[in-house]
């Protein structure tokens, strides 16, 4: 597949993968570690290895997992450390990128020189940035469903992903069916989740203070809530239909009830980058400073998360934004984002300024992912019918889902330190790019 198939992230699952992949180079073999989601292995014997392309290691995991041919779209291979990830194109290799490593490093991250030295990328089978949500509704095999599943918790329990108190119990308590098996009145189940909470739910979700679980004091939490809310949703997880041995078996029905409930989470399935934005000024001397964040682009759009709090600073649609960046050549490397507001009352463009290393692999991402969701609007269409039951055209965009009053996943504009003008004011709109726009795809320095 064509285009800036790479992201670049915050800490979460690179956090326990601080590992090599290679564990021994000789003149012919190899023998090469891939890291599921799940942090099992899978060892593979390939003959040279430095010219070894992505697309035959992805194949030789596929045969060896026995996956169906939808995993070829639906994971791709990613080079993954604490301080960078980097979703391969078919065509890279793997160990000739793992060799330039620290030049990665030094141009995509702000890492001190120390920690590049010691800095090492493993080699991992994760969802590929690039696959439509609509394409994983259709997928059966229980393997790909469960290795999509464990990625995806991995993503809610590390609060990559912000998720509603609420929606955190409704996805812990799939988390305890599939762990713990069915609900069984009268079982000791309080006792399990207990010891056991942090597998379940967030750990800014898990802070106890005073009795079993009254602090829950997380952003956006509500006091009270937690371990009974996990086990009132518990109970309230349904079974398939089937004899009782035949539930227990089968697993893939909650797999999917739980990737259904993380489709409603505005940027599932994103790449994640980091970066800092200016706070708003505060106090009689207007200091500001900077906040780090984490910028999720995916199919759907961009979102601009609030790494501390754990909650939506802005979230747009393609459709919604402008955008350029900055190279480090011309001042200090920033991703702009323009999009409609108002300013007390009256109409204005908003600019917000996104400092980061990465804005290069943020832009041309957002470029791609425009030109996959144009590209992708046919067959949508088709696969959802020509006409609806009352005989009109179905709409091109669906409604957007209606959000909690106060939800994290809602945009909190108030907070941003944004610049504001008019068409005739402080900066032309006609500085930042649209949708239809082109730019070139960063070059990760591979020869």
């Amino acid at each position: 597949m064509d285009g800036p198939e790479d992201s670049t992230g915050q800490p979460g699952p690179a956090d326990r993968s601080h590992r090599s992949s290679v564990s021994s180079v000789g003149a012919r073999a190899a023998d090469v570690l891939v890291y599921l989601a799940d942090d099992s292995m899978v060892p593979l014997a390939v003959e040279n290895l430095p010219s070894l392309s992505a697309h035959e290691l992805h194949r030789a995991i596929r045969e060896v997992l026995q996956l169906p041919d939808i995993a070829l779209d639906a994971f791709a291979l990613w080079l993954v450390s604490p301080l960078l990830e980097v979703q391969l194109k078919p065509k890279h290799q793997p160990y000739k990128l793992g060799r330039q490593w620290q030049e990665l490093l030094l141009r995509f991250t702000d890492a001190p020189d120390d920690d590049v030295a010691m800095d090492e990328p493993s080699l991992q089978f994760r969802r590929n940035v690039f696959f439509p949500k609509r394409r994983e509704l259709q997928i059966h095999d229980k393997e790909v469903l469960r290795l999509l599943y464990e990625e995806a918790k991995g993503n809610v329990l590390a609060s990559r992903y912000p998720c509603d108190v609420e929606d955190c119990e409704a996805l812990g308590a799939l988390v305890c069916r599939v762990q713990l098996g069915p609900y069984q009145p009268g079982q000791p189940t309080a006792c399990a989740l207990r010891e056991k909470l942090d597998s379940f739910l967030p750990a800014h979700l898990c802070k106890r203070g005073h009795g079993l679980f009254a602090a829950l004091r997380g952003r956006g939490a509500k006091a009270g809530t937690g371990e009974q809310g996990l086990l009132n949703a518990y109970r309230r997880v349904q079974e398939a239909a089937g004899s009782d041995g035949e539930r227990e078996a089968s697993l893939s029905p909650h797999y999917r009830a739980y990737l259904l409930k993380c489709h409603e989470l505005p940027f599932y399935g994103c790449a994640f980058f980091h970066g800092e934005i200016d706070k708003p000024a505060q106090g009689f001397l207007h200091r500001g400073g900077r906040k780090p964040v984490s910028v999720a682009i995916s199919l759907d759009g961009v979102h601009v998360i609030d790494c501390r709090e754990k909650h939506v600073l802005l979230g747009l649609r393609f459709q919604e934004l402008s955008w350029d960046h900055t190279s480090p050549e011309e001042e200090e490397s920033v991703l702009w984002l323009e999009f409609d507001g108002d300013n007390e009352g009256t109409p204005v463009n908003k600019l917000l300024k996104i400092y980061s290393k990465q804005a290069e692999l943020m832009s041309s991402l957002i470029e791609y992912c425009i030109e996959l969701s144009q590209a992708a609007e046919p067959a949508a269409s088709q696969e959802a019918g020509p006409t609806s039951a009352s005989g009109s055209s179905p709409p091109p965009h669906q409604r957007p889902q209606l959000r909690r009053q106060g939800s994290v996943v809602c945009s909190r504009i108030q907070h941003l330190s944004t610049i504001d003008y008019v068409e005739e004011g402080l900066v032309s709109p006609t500085h930042l790019r649209k949708c239809q726009d082109k730019t070139d795809e960063p070059d990760l320095g591979e020869k």
